[in-house]
Formats: C-alpha cells, sequence, structure tokens
C-alpha cells in the first residue's frame, strides 16, 4: 500500500530539515566547494576531474531514463539489517529507477526476498546471486578479515554478473547515503578509455606501513584506495582480462604475504599498484572513512556536503572519532525511519510498480471512506513490511516430536519475553509488531538482556506498523510460516507455559503416534489465568489445582467469556489420567499444538475479538481431533488492556464490524465445505440471538 496522509508527508519534511541542519552545521563552512574536494588527503593531483556539485549536475541524464546498477555481497542477519538502512538512504534521495544485484547466502535471501516482496517499493527490482557458488572461486585466498570469504567475493563480480550489463556501482553493507546515488552514477561519464574502476582514496595510513611496527600491508599505489565504494566498468573489466589479472597478483603476492588482512581491498590495490593507469580516483566525499585511524577529518572538514558516509570499522557506529556523533545521528536517522514512506512514486515514469500494486491500489480506491467499517476494510488490504529473523537465529537440529511455541506481540508486551524463555525451553517463533524506530529499541533490549541475547533458538519476525487496527492474524501467520520444527504450539504472548510443557508435549506426540498415523489432532492445552501481579507459578498439576481451589487460579475468562473454553471440560480435566477427547462448540477457542502445516489463520480478523475462534472452526471443519492433554497448563498473567480491546468494549460501530466479519467469514465457510458448515452458521445464530 502507497504511503497517504498528511503526517507521513510531514514526517519526510522532517526528515529532510534534520538533514540540513547537520549538514549546515558540520559541513557548511564553505557553500562554494561542492564536488570539488580532493580525490587525496594530500593534494589534488586530478585537477580537472574533481568538479562542482554545479558541473556535475550537467552531466546528469534525465530520471527515468537510466535504471541504475547496484552491486552488494549480504551475508548473515547483521549484515541483512545492515542493508536494510543502507537502502533507506538511497530511497530517499534518488531519482532514478534501481536495480539491485544481491550476492547472499541461504540466510540473506530468505531475509531480503521476504522484505523487497513486502515492501513494494515502486521502481526497484531485485536479482539474487547465491554466493555459495561463488565460494570455490575465492576459498583459495587466506583471508584474516572478519568478513571471511564474503569479503572476496567483489573480485568476482565481473564474471557473475549478466554480461549484458556494463556498469554497476558496488557498495559495502555499511554505508549511508547523504545524496543521490545518480551523482555517483554519472562520475562513470569522468573515466578515461583505460580507467574500469573508480575507488576513493584510503583514508589512513594503512598501506603507508607506519600504523605500528613491523607492519607490513599489501602493496598499494600511495595511501591506496577503499573498496566500500566501487565504480565497475564490467565490459572494460572482461577485456583487459580482469579474472587472469587479479588472480596472478594475488598469487604472486601470497608468496611473501600469509593473507589479505582487508579481503578484496588488498588485491584491489595490489592490482592498482601494478596497472594505476586502470583507477580513476573518485572525490573523496563519496567514501568517507570513519575507521580506528581515519584521517577522513581532511576531506570532510573542506567539504560543503559529504556524499557516502562508510562505517569501515570493526566497531561500526561505536568507533571513536571526534565527529562520530554528527556521523551516527544521520545514520540513526535512517535506522528509526519509517520505509514505508519510500514506497513513493517516481512521478513522471512509466508504470514501475512491483506485481500487485497496482490491483491493490485499485481495491483500496473502491472502499468508501465514510462507510463505517473502513478501518477493518483498509487493514485487510494492507500489505505490511516484514522482516523475518531479524536477530540472529540457530535454528534447532531435526528431531521428529520437536514443538515450536507460536505468538505474536506488540512493544507494550517486550517485557514477557523473559519470562517466556525461562518457562518454555523449546525453539520459538514470535511475531513482532513495530515501527522501525521501535525495532531498533526492541534490538538493544535482547542484546542488553541476559536471557534473551543466550537463546538462540528464539526467531524474532519484525513486521512494521501500518494502519490503525492490529493483524494480530497476520502476525501469526508470519510467525507460524516461519516455524521448523514438525509442530506448532499455538500460544499467546501473555501466557506463560508450565515449566515441563515442552518435555512433556513432545513425550505425548510420541505417545500418541500422531505423525505415524497420519491422525489430524489439534492437543488442547487448558487455559487458566490469576488475577494477581505477584503470585509463585505452579510447578505442577497437583500444586496448581491447590491454587485454583484457593482462589488464587482460575480458568480463563470465566467471568468474561466462559464459551470460550467450556469445551475443554475443566471438571473432567481435574480427575483425567490420559487424553480425552472434546467436540467443538460455539466460541470455543483453547490454546492448541498442531502440526506446522496446520490451516493458517483468517488475515480478515483484525483488532480484538474472533481471531482465535475462526482458527478453531477451520480446524473442526477440517476433521481435527481435539484432544485435551491431562498435565498440560498455561497461566495468562494480568496486564492493562490493549487498545483494540478497549474500542471493541466502548463502540458499538467496532462490535458492528466484527459481526459483519463473522458473517463474510461464515459465508466463505459454506462455499468451501457446503452442507458441513451449516452447524457453524446456526451457531453464530445462535449467539446472535443470546446476545
Amino acid at each position: 500500500m502507497l504511503p497517504r496522509g498528511r503526517p507521513r508527508a510531514l514526517g519526510a519534511a522532517l526528515l529532510l530539515l534534520l538533514l540540513l541542519v547537520v549538514g549546515f552545521f558540520l559541513f557548511g563552512r564553505d557553500p562554494e566547494y561542492g564536488l570539488g574536494t580532493t580525490a587525496t588527503l594530500d593534494g589534488d593531483p586530478y585537477g580537472s576531474r574533481n568538479r562542482s556539485t554545479s558541473s556535475l549536475q550537467l552531466l546528469l541524464p534525465p530520471k527515468c531514463e537510466v535504471m541504475l546498477h547496484v552491486a552488494i555481497v549480504c551475508a548473515g542477519y547483521n549484515s541483512s539489517r545492515e542493508i536494510i538502512t543502507l537502502m533507506k538512504s538511497v530511497l530517499f534521495y534518488r531519482k532514478n529507477p534501481l536495480h539491485l544485484h544481491l550476492i547472499t547466502d541461504a540466510v540473506a535471501r530468505n531475509i531480503l526476498e521476504t522484505l523487497f516482496r513486502t515492501w513494494m517499493v515502486p521502481a526497484v527490482v531485485v536479482s539474487f546471486y547465491d554466493a555459495e557458488e561463488l565460494k570455490p572461486l575465492v576459498s583459495w585466498i587466506p583471508n584474516k578479515h572478519y568478513s571471511g570469504l564474503y569479503g572476496l567475493m567483489k573480485l568476482v563480480l565481473p564474471s557473475v554478473l549478466p554480461l549484458s550489463l556494463a556498469r554497476v556501482i558496488v557498495l559495502d553493507t555499511d554505508v549511508t547515503f547523504s545524496s543521490d546515488i545518480m551523482e555517483l552514477w554519472a562520475l562513470f561519464g569522468h573515466f578515461s578509455d583505460k580507467q574500469v574502476v573508480g575507488l576513493v582514496e584510503n583514508q589512513s595510513d594503512w598501506y603507508l606501513g607506519n600504523l605500528w611496527k613491523n607492519h607490513r600491508p599489501w602493496p598499494a599505489l600511495g595511501r591506496g584506495f577503499n573498496t566500500g565504494v566501487i565504480l565497475l566498468w564490467l565490459d572494460r573489466l572482461q577485456q583487459i582480462g580482469w579474472e587472469q589479472m587479479w588472480k596472478l597478483t594475488a598469487k604472486r603476492e601470497l608468496l611473501t604475504l600469509t593473507a589479505t588482512s582487508l579481503a578484496d581491498q588488498d588485491i584491489f590495490n595490489a592490482v592498482i599498484k601494478e596497472h594505476p593507469e586502470l583507477v580513476h580516483p573518485l572525490p573523496c566525499v563519496w567514501n568517507v572513512q570513519l575507521s580506528d585511524h581515519t584521517l577522513a577529518e581532511r576531506c570532510y572538514l573542506e567539504a560543503a556536503d559529504l556524499k557516502v558516509i562508510h562505517w569501515n570499522s570493526p566497531k561500526k557506529l561505536r568507533v571513536k572519532n571526534k565527529h562520530a556523533e554528527f556521523f551516527r545521528d544521520l545514520h540513526l536517522t535512517f535506522l528509526g525511519f519509517d520505509g514505508k514512506l519510500l514506497c513513493r512514486e517516481l512521478f513522471g515514469c512509466p508504470n514501475q510498480f512491483p506485481p500487485g500494486v497496482e490491483q491493490l491500489q485499485q481495491a483500496l480506491a473502491q472502499l468508501d471512506e465514510e462507510e463505517p467499517c473502513f478501518e477493518f476494510r483498509q487493514q485487510q488490504l494492507t500489505v505490511h513490511r516484514v522482516h523475518i529473523t531479524f536477530l540472529s537465529h540457530q535454528p534447532p537440529p531435526p528431531r521428529p516430536h520437536d514443538v515450536t511455541l507460536v505468538a505474536q506481540l506488540s512493544m507494550d508486551r517486550l517485557q514477557m519475553l523473559e519470562a517466556l524463555c525461562r518457562h518454555w525451553r523449546g525453539p520459538m517463533s514470535l511475531a513482532l509488531y513495530l515501527t522501525d524506530a521501535e525495532a531498533q529499541q526492541f534490538l538493544r533490549f535482547v542484546e542488553t538482556s541476559p536471557v534473551l541475547s543466550a537463546r538462540k533458538d528464539v526467531a524474532y519476525h519484525v513486521v512494521y506498523r501500518d494502519g490503525p487496527l492490529y493483524p494480530v492474524n497476520q502476525l501469526r501467520n508470519v510467525a507460524l510460516a516461519q516455524a521448523l520444527t514438525p509442530y506448532v504450539f499455538l500460544s499467546d504472548i501473555d501466557f506463560l507455559p508450565a515449566y515441563s510443557l515442552y518435555d512433556y508435549l513432545r513425550a505425548s506426540i510420541e505417545q500418541l503416534a500422531l505423525g505415524r498415523r497420519q491422525r489430524k489432532a489439534a492437543l488442547v492445552v487448558p487455559a487458566f489465568e490469576t488475577l494477581h501481579y505477584r503470585f509463585s507459578f505452579p510447578n505442577s498439576k497437583a500444586e496448581l489445582l491447590t491454587l485454583l481451589d484457593a482462589g488464587s487460579l482460575h480458568t480463563f475468562r470465566y467471568h468474561e467469556w466462559p464459551q470460550g473454553h467450556a469445551s475443554t471440560d475443566y471438571t473432567r480435566w481435574r480427575e483425567a489420567q490420559a487424553p480425552y477427547r472434546v467436540q467443538w462448540s460455539a466460541d470455543y477457542e483453547p490454546y492448541v499444538v498442531v502440526p506446522r502445516d496446520c490451516p493458517r489463520y483468517d488475515p480478515r480478523f483484525v483488532g480484538f475479538g474472533w481471531n482465535k475462534v475462526a482458527h478453531i472452526i477451520e480446524l473442526d471443519a477440517q476433521e481435527y481431533e481435539f484432544l485435551v492433554l491431562p498435565e498440560a497448563f498455561s497461566i495468562h498473567l494480568p496486564h492493562a488492556p490493549s487498545l483494540d480491546i478497549s474500542r471493541f468494549r466502548s463502540s458499538p460501530t467496532y462490535r458492528d464490524c466484527l459481526q459483519a466479519l463473522k458473517e463474510e467469514f461464515h459465508q466463505d465457510l459454506s462455499r468451501r465445505y457446503g452442507s458441513a458448515a451449516l452447524k457453524y452458521l446456526t451457531a453464530l445464530q445462535q449467539s446472535r440471538s443470546r446476545a
């Protein structure tokens, strides 16, 4: 869904104002300098190649006429987060269509394919290349750099990218743009006939070899060049035999040097040292390097505007630098910026929408904003940007009876996570409904929590906020789709399972032989609640029954919504020694353990009401049998009511809209299941008559 409304436009305007203010205070000393910034830190031997911003503008082609190609190597969870901030900064300023060429491992591809498919940014094409296929091409090179083999893959891009592609901008994931990337692309027009690569000089003394005693870097031309931002003229590289050239140079240098220290950058510099005519030095503002030993101050103190900030220290944003706070603020602005605001059209350009966007726009345009249920209809059509496995994750080893706890939450339930991790020892798949800024707060929350940071078997999936109603079932479906075990425990974040529940569920699945018999069963975990914020959690069923009899615990929502769990038959559960079967009844919504390929939740149910009920109806319609487990239990903890439940309680219109959704759901059931769905419609009508 494309952004609409004045608040988002105001947000974009405020961001632009912030960027202008930061730029004025830090870089506004010489408004005439523009791109005339020197290409080297010790002078400018390239003279006329350094042009002012105004003269460069004359070289820019009209927008829409040029598709800019950008290649990025990205592997793992952290780099997948970095690339999003990079892309936000690029998209904020860009005026041209983009084609991203992403060289990824399986983890990054899974994350980024989902992200870009759900981001739905106009005029952006994404192509993926398998990094596993590139590893044999560079694995013979010893590399001390923390990037490992991925840090060497830029060397082989000319042989990997399509032959039809003549030029490409190559970026590290840890750069932030503060200008239109078209200006960088336009610098291809400054290349001589022999130049094949554009680079900014390295802004430290690394290649001079004087940083410490016995420091022996790879050979370089002067201070050498940094490869965080590269312009590659691909067809020219093919013509000069680039692959053979860099391999011969690397093999020769490795006879005396044990390994590369700065990955591909060392080899690029060794080649340039031998063939200086191949490099086109770029103005230093296109790669302001914030390393530990940076000399970048010589560049940015004289520049009117910086173009690209490069966090090329292993410390990233924690690097110590006299002006690091200014650069950090710029980066953090994009880190917390609402990515939905970047889904704007490039006005005046031809059709540029990703698949499905135009149909979505048409459906939204047909909605009547004066209709009482407009918010519900709009929320159902909203495509949320999704970042799966937001943090590092270690998938559980394959086990035939394993169970993943599946739940969803928003920022106001974050405090439940530590307790949940203490209670549930197995894998979890959790969907979080957050803004971009809240996602960063969540990241810091996990990193600073000893409990959460130690749990690598918890997969967190960020669904970015968009719209007035909580998309509860869409969140559940995201978490459910990312579960990796054969079975899932469909729970809610405000429930704490029994300490032994994970082991008990796996044992129950094995004893019931659910997998071998292809038995369609939903194992019911009885739900209880406490009204006390401080209470001693029971360690067994016997202790729970004692608390229940003492009035410290109750069956879940017995006083507000008894029909929701009545079919569980708590009286029978007290004495049960073996699983027992119960029948579906109207409004039944237990918490269940089911196979991972179970029916998905109905996404039309947003906000409060009937979201689980509809799912249980779907299970019953597909002939799942409900088996109550005699030793299982989960306890709901008290919390402030959500905004959606408050609206449900106070607004007749809200309740009327929910009723309309129920009726539409039953109509769909009738179409899919025929006469078998009649009992659900009858139950709904009886429920309405009682109300």
